[in-house]
């Protein structure tokens, strides 16, 4: 049944893709701000059909700490392909730092180009760093939430951390506040499979992190904060469900949480 599931998610996902991004193609005529609401449109549309063909849902927790998304850094964890798509449902207007081959993909990568995405070069790191930060301190300036992968590609649920220094420099040259994002969402949408588990999502916005903290401290807390409460969120999973184990890091997985 799940094999069955996921097959029939993966279908309507990649159905209603195409048909957003070829129907949504005069979105490009009117700006950054269309093609965004095209985008959040697509998200909760792929949020739906997993609830309703896979039986995954989300729960949102933090929000408060958001506080409208208006000239933050974004930092998440990142486990899944879902957490580039659902987060933007949170946030009105967004940009993404993402590597530069994306665009090159049709009619996605235009969407991205014309949405003013940070896409980087991470074959070239100094020039790479200089875009970044010329891109992102415009965009936080607009009053932008620039989300950020801090390790900078997916890791397995319960992976150890590999932290990028992208994001210190990020946050040192914006001068902007940090709203980190825990989650649990490899339990659920693995990489390098197209199984989808049913169960809930949780999604955590940790407190912000406020502008102007020396570069040690915080990396420390963006750090510990992230890797603390997604350890948390994969245990409070587990405890419901210890078959999601099956998509943990081998050798690196937190326990179950006990009574």
């Amino acid at each position: 049944m799940l094999i069955i599931r996921s097959l029939l998610f993966n279908f309507a996902f990649y159905l209603v893709t195409a048909i957003l991004a070829i129907g949504g193609l005069p979105t490009i005529l009117f700006g950054r701000r269309a093609i965004l609401g095209l985008a959040r449109l697509w998200a909760h549309a792929t949020l739906w059909l997993l609830d309703v063909l896979c039986g995954m849902k989300v729960e949102f927790r933090g929000l408060e700490n958001l506080r409208g998304g208006h000239g933050v850094i974004i930092a998440s964890k990142h486990q899944s392909a879902w957490e580039t798509i659902a987060l933007v449902t949170q946030v009105e207007d967004f940009t993404y730092i993402l590597k530069r081959e994306l665009t090159f993909i049709p009619l996605f990568g235009q969407y991205l180009l014309f949405s003013n995405q940070i896409a980087i070069n991470r074959a070239s790191r100094s020039a790479a760093l200089r875009e970044l930060v010329d891109k992102a301190g415009a965009a936080v300036k607009e009053g932008r939430a620039i989300f950020i992968f801090p390790e900078g590609t997916r890791r397995p649920a319960g992976a150890p951390p590999l932290y990028k220094s992208g994001v210190n420099h990020l946050y040192a040259a914006t001068r902007a506040p940090c709203v980190p994002v825990a989650l649990n969402s490899g339990l659920f949408w693995p990489r390098r499979t197209f199984l989808r588990r049913p169960g809930t999502v949780l999604v955590e916005f940790l407190p912000v992190i406020p502008a102007g903290l020396p570069h040690g401290q915080f990396a420390k807390i963006l750090k510990d904060g992230l890797e603390k409460a997604s350890d948390r969120l994969i245990a409070e999973a587990l405890a419901k469900d210890p078959g999601l184990a099956v998509n943990l890091e081998k050798d690196s997985c937190p326990a179950p949480a006990t009574n």
